[in-house]
Parts: C-alpha cells; structure tokens; sequence
C-alpha cells in the first residue's frame, strides 16, 4: 500500500481507496451506534467520514471516539475505503487517531445545528462562526474580489501604493475623524487616502491604486455602515473628463464580478448566490433626474438634498425594474461635496459622481480641482484654513495635472455582490459603534 499524506479531507476520491492516508481537521460530528462509530471530519475542503467497526478497530481507538468532544482538532491515519454511503464515496477506517486539541464544552454556539444564533453572539465568537462553509465562502470570495482589482489595475497602467493611516488633517473635515495622540501632537486616523494619491498625481506617478483600510467615525447603526472598512481606492492623471474615470471602475467592477463567477463557482453554491454580471454600458443620472425619478414615486425630496439611504433604495427598484443593477449618479451639488471636486462652472453642481449598485452606493468619486488658486478657494469656501493643508497644496504650486480619481467600498461590493443582509458579514472582525473586541 502507497503512503498518501493528505491533510485535505475535501481531496479524498474513491480513487484513494486501498491506501494509507492521513487527515486532520475538525471533529464535526461523532456517532458511537454500539458496534459501530462515525466521525465527520472537516477541514476547509470538505468532509470525510471516519468509520470505526467496533470487531476491526483498536479498543483505545473507540476510546477516543467514544468520549471526543465536538470540534476538537484531530489526527487520523487509516485505511482509505470505496462506500457508496460515506459523502464523496470514501471512507477512513481508523489505524490510529491523535487528538491535537481536544475542545471544551459546552460549544459557545453550534457549527453544524441548525438553531438560529443571534448575531451577537456569532460576532463574539468569529473563530467559532467562521467554521461555518458558507461563512467562510463570504472571505473566499472577498479574497478573489481583491485579487481580481489588483490584475485588472496593473493591466491598465497602475502602479499600487500605500499611504499613511496616521495623518495630521483629515480629507474631508474633521466631524468623522477618529482623534488619537502621536507622541506630543494631535493625529487622525486616515478617513481615505485622498490627499495623498493626489499628491502622487504631482510627482508624475499618472495612476496609482491602494487598497487598504479606513477609518470613519461615524455614530451610525446600520446595515452597510462600519467604522474601519477596506477601501479600494485609484487616481488617474490627465484626464480629460470624469468619465474617464467612470470608464476605468466600470471595466474593473466588471471584470471583478465576472471573475467573481467564473472562479468562485463551490463557494457560490454553498451560499446558494446568484451573480449576474450587470448590462453595460452602466446608464448614466444626472443628479437631478435622480431626484425627480424618486420624487415621481411618491418621496418627499427636493433639489440640494442628499437621496439619503431610502431614496438610493427607491431608485434602486426603479433601476432594477428597468433591468440595471449598476449605474451612475453623476454633478452632485458643489455644496454637498468636498473641497477637492472640481465646481462646473456657471451652475451650483459639480463634476463629481456616485457609483450605486442595486439600491446602495458603493463608490463615489470626480474630477478634482487641480488648480491651485480655485483649491484654495473652496477650501476657504468650505470653512477650512489652507494653513493646515500646506503639505497637500505645495504639490499643487509646482505643476499639478487635470486628475480624477474613486474611492470604493471593498465590503460594500462584496455585501450587494451576494446579497447579504448586513455588510459585518463581509468583514472578518467588524468595528462599529458599539464593537472593538474581538
């Protein structure tokens, strides 16, 4: 008999039957019937049965079976065997069986019970949650949503960076900044890493990516707000318009959702999600029609607001009765935006948009204000002293070109990808208001 070492119980065919092999994971599930036990072994490729006749197997092996808890850590090595009982037609018959770690009990929550487990309760115990498939298949996923950026970037042109978390102002006021002490100053933890990719745009990298975290401190309890996130963000130089910036998300998102399909087809079906890949090209709002489309449907709201949450749900069933998943929500008033988009001359709007994907925006962005004087302006405009943002607006005094650039929710996108109820199950170990542990 050939000596097989597969610590992947997912892996194990009848092909295997006849040889030695070895696999360790999870006691799932253990079954002592009199003459007879069974063990569910899990890793995170599969299940494999254990099957211990009670006349063809060690008295210290049924021992162990008799008296393992569930979800202890294990070792068996045995004999692989054909069964068209066993799931994956193969079983293990027990040569020997180390426990590695037994667990205690009672389970703080069930992994394979179907008893409904308050959230709570499973965000309190995420190691435990997360030995769940389909749990797990979320972070899966999310794993090639953010490989699928990183190719579709670098095959356009982008160079990745990383800029600092520790920053001294924030990009976008300081009412949603989390304040903490750096040595003897006063630093912020980095709302987006705006300032800084624009400053890149100045030192001639034309198009530069980052994907990492961001912190927002904002008192919301909500379904699709937390206070630390991973955002994908990009900027792009000489630009001629924001729809070139429109142009690039939209050929990421898609090829991120269609490879999301093509490569995620186990974890999908364990999650029981369908993705579509949204018709392109994406339609295009103009802020106002937006408002009029939801107007039209009975909500109260008027030019100069913000749609708010309701009202992108509302124009979110408009859309989708008109057969899009995805569009755009473009020249946001320049009042309701940042100093760093570029006004459109003559009107109060502005070149700046909204990427919204089934009711929930996921992406804003724009073109920005690359000329120094009309910088200072809305900065002066917005209430804020250019003295504090002389770091940013030197790279803007010797040669700034036309730049536009996004900032994309990752968890976000993953949340209205597969139709979760609540971004937190994007997030391994989410932080909102009331959660700072585990």
């Amino acid at each position: 008999m050939s000596t097989v070492n597969n610590r992947n119980s997912g892996n194990l065919t009848p092909a295997d039957a006849e040889k030695e092999v070895m696999v360790q994971g999870w006691a799932q599930d253990i079954r002592n019937l009199g003459g007879i036990s069974f063990l569910q072994l899990r890793d995170r490729h599969g299940i494999v049965q254990i099957t211990a006749p009670k006349k063809k197997t060690a008295p210290e092996i049924m021992e162990i079976m008799a008296s393992l808890p569930r979800e202890s850590v294990v070792k068996v090595t045995g004999l692989a065997k054909a069964s068209k009982q066993a799931k994956g037609g193969v079983e293990v018959l027990p040569s020997n069986i180390e426990v590695l770690s037994a667990a205690a009990s009672p389970l703080p929550m069930g992994v394979i019970d179907k008893v409904n487990v308050e959230a709570d309760t499973r965000f309190d115990h995420r190691f435990m949650d997360l030995r769940k498939p389909n749990v797990r298949a979320v972070f899966e996923i999310k794993s090639q949503v953010l490989s699928l950026i990183d190719q579709y970037l670098v095959k356009n042109g982008f160079t990745e960076v990383f800029t600092p978390k520790l920053v001294a102002s924030g990009a976008e006021g300081g009412a949603t900044l989390f304040q903490l002490r750096y040595f003897d100053q006063t630093a912020y933890l980095a709302q987006s890493p705006q300032l800084y990719k624009q400053m890149l745009m100045s030192a001639g990298l034309d198009r530069v990516f980052e994907i990492g975290p961001a912190f927002r401190a904002e008192p919301s309890d909500t379904v699709r707000h937390v206070s630390e996130f991973i955002s994908f963000d990009g900027e792009m130089a000489f630009i001629e318009s924001q729809r070139d910036v429109q142009q690039m998300i939209e050929g990421c998102t898609q090829a991120v959702i269609a490879g999301v399909m093509e490569r995620c087809k186990p974890q999908l079906e364990i999650l029981g999600a369908e993705v579509t890949l949204p018709k392109t090209p994406y339609p295009v709002l103009a802020y106002e029609d937006a408002v009029e489309m939801v107007a039209a449907e009975g909500m109260k709201v008027e030019l100069g607001e913000d749609l708010g949450t309701e009202g992108e749900k509302l124009l979110g069933e408009i859309m989708s009765r008109q057969g899009n998943d995805m569009y755009w929500i473009q020249e946001y008033p320049e009042e309701a935006k940042p100093f760093y988009i570029m006004e459109k001359d003559g009107s109060p709007y502005s070149f700046s948009f909204d990427l919204d994907y089934k009711g929930q925006e996921i992406s804003s962005g724009g073109q920005r204000e690359h000329r120094y004087d009309r910088l200072v302006e809305r900065m002066e405009k917005k209430g804020l002293d250019p003295q504090s943002f002389n770091f940013y607006l030197e790279a803007f005094r010797f040669g700034m070109p036309p730049h536009g650039g996004w900032g994309l929710g990752v968890e976000r996108l993953v949340q209205k990808m597969l139709d979760l109820p609540n971004i937190r199950e994007a997030i391994l170990f989410p932080r909102d208001r009331v959660r700072l542990v585990p």
